[in-house]
């Protein structure tokens, strides 16, 4: 296929009933778990042109790597995005835009830059759905649901069953 052909982006938004600034604060956090984001931890200066990784809690993983391309606090914060068991398409691109709106804000993320070569393009989606609305629970009633920790707790259990592309070892390669 055309390395060229670009797939629609996917664009996902919904209203959390919080300031702006705590939603920046959330998804900007520094070396602390993003639980909204699967329980992530963001490593990155935050600085346009610096490397961004999304990784476990205890750092042995790493599921996304990037570069930060813009920071316009606490409105607009755009990176690169590979997750690290793609096989093939090239970096993606995240937009996160936060907007004040009656009641709070509204969260809109927009993930582009997709080539038909990327396997995970239909759930990713999702995958964002997801988010946003484990962000908003969170942020509006201070915890995630039970069921979203119970499979957080699993999941830390069996992370050794993840693929090798995800070690840190790996990743931190040159060409890993």
């Amino acid at each position: 296929m055309n390395q060229t052909t670009t797939l629609p982006d996917h664009v996902i938004s919904l209203h959390i009933a919080v300031p702006v600034r705590r939603v920046w604060d959330e998804i900007t956090k520094l070396g602390q778990v993003q639980r909204a984001l699967y329980n992530t931890v963001l490593e990155s200066d935050l600085e346009p042109g610096s490397p961004l990784r999304y990784t476990s809690p205890d750092g042995k993983r790493v599921f996304v790597v990037g570069e930060v391309v813009a920071v316009e606090p606490p409105r607009k914060f755009v990176h690169t995005y590979w997750f690290t068991t793609w096989k093939g398409g090239g970096p993606t691109v995240v937009t996160w835009e936060l907007e004040e709106e009656a009641g709070g804000c509204r969260v809109t993320i927009t993930h582009s830059g997709w080539t038909p070569e990327h396997e995970a393009y239909e759930k990713t989606a999702g995958g964002w759905r997801e988010i946003l609305g484990l962000l908003k629970h969170e942020l509006e009633t201070g915890r995630l649901p039970l069921k979203t920790r119970v499979l957080y707790r699993i999941m830390g259990w069996f992370m050794f069953l993840l693929p090798k592309s995800t070690r840190v070892e790996n990743v931190d390669r040159p060409g890993g």
